[in-house]
């Protein structure tokens, strides 16, 4: 305790720095799972990919169930935020959905290593069967990604760009169908150009309804 002027005033404590890096240490556990599923990455991979051993793992996230779902949910937060910006409303909506779709296929083929498709996808679809809170997890997940279609195809209908009468809903279900075919066939070994001619026909479809 110190005094000044007439007041006491409480020292400020030093807090211990975390030895880790929370948002690098997701990335790097995020990879891992990407990389052989939930299932197929045990503790001792998540330990050597986030340079934590097991007790300092259990600290900072929990078990490994905890892990992924914390991996998840960084992982829908960086998708929104991409595609936020992608679909920003200044440009025509055929311009805004390709950027998404070129966007998605820039992660799903990384520049220095094999096709992986979605995180999301790859990993949670399996683990969704027997895990009620990675299923709760994958379904909000796609359910806010097609909120965010839905109203930006609503604000191309509501400017003229679409027929007055086109069903926002369905439309985005179709262009969520479209990202969710690009991250399965990227991962089965289709080439990046052929999703890329696939996603241009769909944004086609789309732009097509008009009065």
């Amino acid at each position: 305790m110190v005094q000044k002027e007439g007041k006491r005033v409480e020292p400020k404590r030093r807090g211990r720095p975390p030895a880790y890096d929370r948002d690098a240490a997701l990335q790097q556990a995020t990879d891992a799972f990407w990389r052989a599923g939930f299932s197929g990455t045990s503790l001792d991979e998540l330990a050597a990919a986030t340079g934590m051993n097991r007790p300092s793992l259990y600290a900072a996230f929990g078990d490994k169930r905890a892990l992924y779902l914390h991996a998840l949910d960084r992982y829908w937060r960086q998708a929104y935020a991409a595609m936020d910006a992608a679909l920003e409303p200044n440009a025509p909506l055929c311009e805004a959905l390709m950027r998404v779709y070129r966007m998605a296929l820039s992660l799903y083929f990384p520049v220095n290593g094999r096709p992986r498709g979605c995180f999301a996808i790859g990993t949670a679809t399996t683990e969704a069967m027997q895990d009620p809170s990675v299923r709760r997890a994958f379904a909000d997940g796609l359910r806010a990604l097609d909120r965010r279609f839905e109203a930006r195809i609503r604000a191309a209908r509501d400017g003229g760009e679409l027929a007055s009468d086109a069903d926002p809903g369905a439309l985005a279900l179709f262009a969520s169908a479209t990202l969710h075919t690009l991250a399965v066939r990227a991962r089965s070994g289709t080439p990046r150009a052929e999703l890329e001619r696939l996603a241009r026909r769909a944004v086609s479809l789309i732009c097509a309804v008009r009065g």
